[in-house]
Formats: C-alpha cells, structure tokens, sequence
C-alpha cells in the first residue's frame, strides 16, 4: 500500500509541474490534460502454451496530455500519458482429471485447474497518436488511438486459489524476471465537451511484445525459488497484454476553442475554361478533317473552273 501511495504521490505531483508549464502559455494553447481512472483484465500468452484465463478487476489510473494541431489538414492529437496499471494473469499450475464415458464408450477426460494469480504493478508510458472527428457543433469529439507502450514493473505479489499455499510478495530476481515492457496499444472512444471540461470514456487493448518472465535459455527451471514460481520450466515467451475501460476528465487551456473548428477549408474551384475543337484541331468552320486547311473557298472534292 505505501508503494502505491509513493506512485499516487508521483503522478499527482507530475500533473502539478504539467498544469503550471502549460497555464504560463498563449491563451491559444491547443493542449488538454485529463486524469484517467478505470478497470480492466489482464491476460498472459504463454508459449509452450499453458492453461491460463483472464484476471479481471485489473484496475488502472494517470494523466493524459494531448496536443491538437491547428490545422485542419493534420486531423488528430498526439500526446503522452502516464499511469499507474494493475496486471498480472492466472496460470494452472495443476489439475485434477475426471473420466466420463462418451455415447461410443470412449472415455473422454476434463480437467479441473487449480490456478496461480499473479499481480504486478506498473508504471505505464505510452506515447499516443489519436486521430478524431468532431460532431454536435463541436460538443462532442469521437476518437481512436494508436500508442507505443514503454512500462517498468513495480512490485508484485502472488497467490494460490482457496489458498493451497501461503500467498506473499513476489521477489525479483535479474535472471529470472523483466522489470522493463514495451508494445502497441489501440482503442476508441469519445468525450463530451462543456466548455473548456471533457468528460469521456475510452476502451484500449494493450498487445505486450516483451516477456514477464526471461526465457528457459537464462533460466531454466525453478530448482532454488520458492511458491512464488509456479514454473517447473521457464516459458520460452510469456508477454502480458490488457484490456482496460477508462473514465476521462480533462481541461483545455483554450477558452475559445480550438483553432481548427474555426478554420474552414477552401473550397476546390471548378474550371471554368470549355473544350475549343477548333483551337485544338487548327481548323476553320467549314475546314478540312486532318488535312491541310483550304485555302480557295470551294468544297472539298468540287473542280475549280
């Protein structure tokens, strides 16, 4: 808990020095700084695979800063949040099996998993393009985003399901464990505007490219650790990607508005010019088809006397 407080404490003292860099600019600042809270799941993709399912209640908050181009033709903001996020996943670590006799008299069996959970708290970077359209005279902007993720991994704790084992802390080793993340995220979502607030919600799925676990090549097995390894085997790919549901609310340091609601594109004029026949093709009223022009005055084909 105090460690969580030490980040709340961050995070609240980051939003400070953002609050005060961006009120000393031009009034016609195009920035807005939001503060996210939400929930979410995450999920591990082991590879070997392993039994595992999502570990939901994941929850997340932070800041979120954006800066909107003034020119319509550069449609979107990029920005940079940063946040504090729960992750984790369920693991089965072992399993009870139960034989049951199919209509042709094979026996077919279902396995019953006992599942590790595993928490891990982390600060989570991304830096985000979010391209928009706005609708309702501008009360109302749409969006969806496009992020690279960086993230470090805090803490972690473990724990065993109704409680085989002691639950704890879990320890990190350097061979064993990452502390460093990184990976792509994508979502949608929308804001209402009042004024100069934004109240908004945004889903996004985070896709992990690095591994929470260092591979077997470096570690190989669980031989000197305690519960807090399940893995008899280290996997030899075990990224974490989350999905998470997020409550915005934001401040644009623009009174006015921002400057592309008010720029309008210039229309693409017609041509006005027609299509001449004559000028392209060089001749005369009354001239000859792809010959020389005639030059006496009489028709073509008829005999001069």
């Amino acid at each position: 808990m105090k460690i969580k407080e030490r980040y709340i404490r961050l995070i609240v003292g980051v939003a400070m020095v953002v609050v005060a860099m961006l009120s000393a600019e031009h009034a016609t600042a195009q920035h807005t700084l939001s503060i996210t809270g939400g929930t979410g799941a995450s999920y591990a993709r082991f590879y070997p695979a392993e039994e595992t399912k999502w570990l939901w209640g994941r929850g997340n908050f932070g800041l979120s800063w954006r800066f909107y181009s003034p020119k319509p033709r550069f449609v979107g903001a990029v920005g940079v949040d940063l946040e504090y996020m729960q992750k984790g996943f369920m693991y089965g670590y072992d399993y009870e099996s139960e034989w049951l006799r199919q209509e042709n008299g094979e026996l077919k069996e279902i396995r019953h998993y006992k599942f590790y959970t595993r928490n891990v708290n982390s600060l989570v970077m991304p830096l985000v393009w979010q391209p928009h359209i706005y609708a309702a005279r501008n009360h109302l902007r749409i969006f969806m985003e496009a992020a690279v993720v960086f993230s470090y991994n805090i803490s972690s704790s473990y724990s065993y399901e109704k409680n085989r084992y002691p639950a704890g802390n879990y320890e990190w080793k350097v061979p064993r464990d990452n502390r460093f993340g990184y990976g792509l995220s994508g979502g949608l979502g929308f804001a209402l505007l009042f004024g100069q607030v934004e109240v908004g919600f945004k889903a996004k799925y985070d896709f992990g490219y690095s591994d929470i676990l260092k591979n077997r090549n470096r570690y190989y097995s669980n031989d000197t650790d305690g519960r807090e390894n399940p893995f008899w085997y280290q996997p030899l790919r075990s990224p974490l990607d989350n999905l998470t549901f997020s409550m915005t609310l934001g401040w644009r340091f623009n009174a006015r508005g921002f400057d592309e609601w008010f720029t309008v594109r210039p229309k693409r004029e017609r041509s006005l010019d027609t299509f001449n026949f004559s000028a392209q093709t060089g001749g005369q009223s009354g001239g000859n088809k792809g010959g020389a022009p005639n030059r006496g005055g009489t028709r073509p084909g008829s005999t001069r006397r």
